[in-house]
């Protein structure tokens, strides 16, 4: 399935397969579609990631020899690298390919800045030798002052939790929060030497001293993850500002001029709402499928109910719409993942009444006669 979009790559997944018997690339990449298919919402699903470019072509290297067969599978992709790496670990959960046992182990996360990082090191060097030789005499003592000017600052640690952070967070008045060692650095680069990382999801306790003692201001990913530290520093901090990155961009990857207009265009703490969910009202369904939620929960499984509550299968939910459309005489689905548009689609077809799951879509079109549930909207 190709994408109508241009796909900046930043990483490549490369996985590494194994299947007992004979495949072909088709094959493959049917499993790779089909068995990570509503694992985690439309947002990190592969089709929707190609369409949308955040994904590109992916590649199968295989060969077979001896009734098996093992290869490669090439993932080139723009997105973040938490979101990278959840693909990289659904490709792993792969478990079948065709009709055949199959293992999937990731091999390496490739970031492709790398080499090209490398190769203009590599070029400014032979630059920087040749105009060295060519320079007149005097240029040493020129660059040196020039370096000496230029040269970042160390790299610190800070603080019990030893947090990556720069020189100047003990003596200034004001700091700046980032969420990684990364951003640090990006931020050092460009002079800024007040800033102190995260370094995780939970808000260290240096931290929520330091936005008592000082003035701070978070500088944060505009992703889903900055969204989530967002809402931990507003119920555990002082922070009095906070400012984002670009939409889908992380603060590592800033320009100085970014970071700048970043920071120039910060909001006070207590201005940014906190998203609420709305309370839904229970729906009243047969205690055979509450009892079903509640087994699957955590399993990454699903249960094939009749109209008497009686069950016809458990399986793994990666092979859920498969099997769907080849049983006949199912009433309910519940299944510990989440609800897409594909899935509906077949339910449809198989008259399926209740499709109950851990999460909704938000991109659905429903049809009249299926219910769609979530665990939390349901009691027995």
């Amino acid at each position: 399935m190709g994408s109508s979009q241009t796909v900046t790559v930043k990483y490549v997944i490369r996985a590494r397969f194994e299947v007992e018997g004979v495949v072909e690339k088709p094959d493959v990449i049917g499993a790779v579609f089909g068995q990570t298919e509503g694992l985690f919402g439309s947002e990190l699903d592969l089709r929707e990631l190609q369409k949308s470019g955040r994904i590109g072509r992916i590649e199968i290297e295989l060969q077979s020899k001896k009734d098996k067969t093992t290869g490669m599978i090439l993932i080139p992709t723009s997105l973040d690298r938490v979101s990278a790496a959840i693909i990289a670990a659904s490709i792993e959960s792969i478990n079948r390919v065709g009709p055949c046992s199959a293992k999937v182990t990731l091999e390496k996360m490739e970031d492709v800045r790398d080499e090209r990082r490398r190769a203009i090191i590599e070029r400014a060097k032979e630059i920087l030798q040749e105009w060295t030789i060519e320079a007149l005499p005097g240029t040493e003592e020129i660059f040196r002052e020039v370096s000496e000017t230029l040269r970042l600052a160390r790299v610190e640690k800070y603080g019990p939790e030893e947090l990556t952070a720069g020189p100047d967070i003990e003596s200034a008045r004001e700091i700046i929060i980032v969420e990684g060692r990364a951003d640090v650095v990006n931020l050092l680069r460009y002079g800024i030497q007040n800033v102190i990382a995260l370094e995780g999801a939970k808000v260290p306790e240096t931290i929520i001293r330091l936005c008592r003692e000082k003035e701070a201001t978070a500088l944060l990913d505009g992703d889903r993850g900055g969204d989530l530290i967002l809402k931990e520093l507003q119920q555990v901090t002082n922070v009095k500002y906070v400012a984002r990155a670009p939409q889908g961009r992380e603060v590592e990857d800033l320009s100085a001029k970014e970071v700048a207009a970043a920071l120039e265009h910060r909001v006070p703490m207590k201005e940014v709402k906190v998203k609420k969910a709305k309370e839904r009202r229970k729906i009243l369904v047969p205690k055979q499928i509450v009892d079903a939620a509640k087994n699957l929960e955590g399993t990454l499984e699903a249960v094939l109910l009749t109209d008497k509550m009686e069950q016809i299968q458990r399986l793994p939910v990666s092979e859920l719409a498969e099997r769907l459309q080849q049983v006949e005489g199912v009433d309910t689905v519940v299944f510990d993942g989440v609800i897409t548009q594909r899935l509906v689609d077949v339910a449809s077809e198989k008259n399926v009444k209740y499709l109950v799951a851990a999460r909704i879509s938000d991109v659905i079109k429903q049809p009249l006669h299926i219910h769609l549930l979530t665990f939390a909207d349901i009691q027995g």
